[in-house]
């Protein structure tokens, strides 16, 4: 039996796992598809302190799971399912297996938001994108648009200008929400163009996208945007669909925790995004994950 599961592989889990197996505790981290989490989406990370060569976060997720695996930690790849957590012991299945343990940490991390606007969901991978880093390639000398004014939609544009002709940032305010750093190289950047007080109301194309059809919040006016990819960057969404009928939720979704990242569940604990924190970011997570580990480890030895 396992002291400590940790489901979910982004900084959360894998600084969890870190901290679990230095602590001695026999742990294992389970991750759908790849380590990393939303991380890997991000082409420049310039705010982790002590790594100030700006990696993407490909390449900041591989240096997490090679820190954690050089210490013992065994990752393993698949789905969970059927996953139990008000008894004693945890159980869960992991790609038709039943696996039991003291303590689970819940790292599950988050999804994009969604618009649930006209052709969102017909035209997405046919022109709508979540991940600028994952698709921008493909629109190499063309045009882009982001949807939001955040630190990811803005970082999303420069990352995009880089290779586009012309990027749009369409914001529903007058201001961006971005760090003021991002905000002023965006601003300063040539073919980054910013439709404020706007917000799409459709994505326009059959098969393939066309244009957005944008709408002025202030004069109410409508106007079809012509462009070849579409970047919605708008906020995540807490992944708890697997146990959201056993843990407390607050009312954004996000599992709540106390300051020990203890759930209402005793021996369960989240970290990271999944978690109701003021701030998403790989520090945070990466916080969350060694306090997570700590308490989860004390639970498990007092079983």
């Amino acid at each position: 039996m396992l002291d400590v599961a940790i489901i979910g592989g982004g900084p959360a889990g894998l600084t969890a796992g870190l901290y679990a197996v230095r602590g001695g505790g026999n742990v294992c981290l389970y991750e759908e598809m790849f380590a990393g989490g939303q991380i890997v989406k991000t082409h420049r990370i310039d705010n982790f302190p002590g790594i100030s060569d700006g990696p993407d976060g490909y390449a900041l997720a591989a240096r997490f799971e090679e820190h954690a695996a050089a210490f013992g930690l065994k990752i393993e790849y698949g789905a969970v399912s059927e996953l139990d957590l008000t008894g004693d012991p945890k159980r869960f299945v992991f790609n038709g297996k039943t696996i039991e343990a003291k303590t689970v940490i819940l790292a599950t991390g988050a999804s994009p938001r969604t618009l649930g606007i006209p052709g969102e969901k017909e035209l997405t991978g046919h022109g709508v994108s979540y991940c600028a880093t994952c698709d921008g390639a493909f629109y190499k000398n063309r045009t882009a648009t982001v949807i939001g004014g955040g630190d990811t939609a803005i970082s999303d544009a420069l990352y995009l200008a880089k290779l586009c002709k012309q990027v749009y940032v369409v914001h529903r305010r007058d201001e961006l929400r971005a760090s003021a750093i991002l905000a002023d190289a965006a601003k300063k950047t040539a073919n980054i163009t910013f439709l404020w007080n706007s917000v799409p109301e459709a994505f326009l194309g059959e098969k393939k996208l066309s244009g957005i059809r944008i709408k002025n919040r202030v004069t109410g006016e409508l106007c079809d945007l012509p462009t070849d990819g579409a970047f919605v960057a708008v906020g995540v969404v807490p992944r708890t669909e697997l146990f959201s009928d056993q843990v407390a939720l607050a009312e954004n979704g996000s599992v709540l925790t106390g300051e020990h990242m203890e759930t209402n569940l005793p021996g369960v604990f989240a970290a990271g995004d999944v978690r109701n924190t003021p701030l998403r970011q790989v520090v945070t997570a990466c916080a969350d994950g060694a306090i997570a580990a700590t308490y989860a480890l004390e639970a498990a030895r007092v079983k």
